[in-house]
């Protein structure tokens, strides 16, 4: 009878030479005590799961990625010297904002589109798939909020996203979210200073609230006492490099402000 590949074996052989790696870092020396995480940076899928049966078409779509959210993570860690992990895989290979084994981790539809892909796979091949894209990004991050916490003061955790003009026909008005759950620290002051400016619409735990989907900032900043927040910028933002520049600069501002309050580079539990 033939030996059963190990886990470790499944999950190597799932990314071939010349694919990307599960996370990309940037500025990995900078020690400006915030990290920069973007779980749905990439659409990229593994050549070995032939884009998981769908069409480009369909793999440019948001149900693929967070579109412009890599740009606008890297732009901001340009503007406040931050380091950032990025995902290097698509969120329909595996979500990384959601914890292995959860039915969202790996849909088998998004939106109204069939995944044939990800159609019947076994728990055995799900794990395989955590084991190669998730953990790997997660291991990443817990090493660049590490090397911070050494470096100290106590860091926070930000993670970027972007969200759709319209979802489920619904208009969604909200230039920018900002996402939290307990803890305010960071969060609150960002909304408060956002919302100075002219013209701009800023949504307090919308369009999704941080008390649903946290799964990031829960496992490697909530359960720490460190402060942490997610922000959603609206995708028509951040078509372009101009766009993308702006909202850059403005959470760049934003962020460096309420980075100056000193109970943000605390531990809190509880």
């Amino acid at each position: 009878m033939p030996r059963k590949p190990t886990l470790t074996e499944r999950a190597a052989g799932l990314i071939a030479p010349g694919d990307p790696l599960p996370f990309e870092l940037i500025n990995p020396q900078a020690v400006r005590p915030i990290l920069l995480v973007c779980d749905h940076a990439s659409r990229a899928i593994p050549r070995r799961l032939d884009h998981l049966g769908l069409d480009d078409k369909a793999l440019a779509r948001h149900i693929a990625w967070d579109l412009g959210a890599a740009a606008l993570t890297r732009r901001l860690a340009d503007r406040l010297g931050a380091p950032a992990v990025l995902a290097g895989y698509s969120r329909l290979v595996i979500d990384l904002n959601r914890q292995p084994g959860d039915p969202q981790s790996i849909v088998a539809s998004s939106d109204g589109v069939f995944v044939p892909g990800n159609a019947g796979l076994s728990p055995e091949d799900q794990e395989a798939r955590a084991e190669a894209f998730h953990w790997p990004y997660h291991h990443a991050v817990d090493q660049a909020f590490a090397r911070l916490r050494r470096a100290g003061p106590e860091p926070v955790l930000f993670s970027v996203h972007t969200f759709t003009p319209t979802l489920g026909g619904e208009d969604r008005h909200w230039d920018v979210g900002i996402l939290w759950n307990r803890d305010p620290r960071l969060a609150v002051p960002l909304i408060e200073i956002l919302r100075g400016t002219p013209g701009l619409r800023i949504g307090d735990n919308e369009p999704y609230s941080g008390r649903d989907i946290a799964y990031t900032l829960n496992l490697h900043a909530g359960a720490a006492g460190l402060a942490h927040c997610a922000v959603e910028v609206r995708q028509d933002h951040c078509e372009t490099p101009e766009g993308i520049d702006h909202y850059a600069d403005l959470l760049a501002e934003a962020l460096a402000r309420a980075l100056t309050s000193p109970n943000v580079h605390r531990i809190e539990i509880g």
